[in-house]
């Protein structure tokens, strides 16, 4: 059985290098969506709404930032 944090890890659709790059986005109004890079396994389809946890940047640069976010409609609405 998977975790319900690990089905919701997520990344942005941006490559935000930090998180507060991802703040200062959200700040001024940018609609970020963030999407499950391993959504080709069940267990790990992207929630629509919600929270999620959120890591970047990307692979495969090592992961150096790590956040909560509450999403709806799948763009993020709230940060942590």
């Amino acid at each position: 059985m998977v975790p319900d944090m690990v089905k919701s890890m997520a990344y942005t659709t941006r490559n935000f290098r930090s998180k507060a790059d991802l703040k200062r986005a959200l700040a001024a109004g940018d609609k970020v969506a963030v999407y499950q890079p391993n959504a080709m396994f069940p267990s790990a389809e992207t929630p629509r709404n919600g929270t999620v946890y959120l890591e970047g940047p990307h692979y495969p640069a090592p992961h150096t930032w790590y956040a909560q976010a509450t999403i709806a409609d799948g763009y993020i609405v709230k940060l942590k």
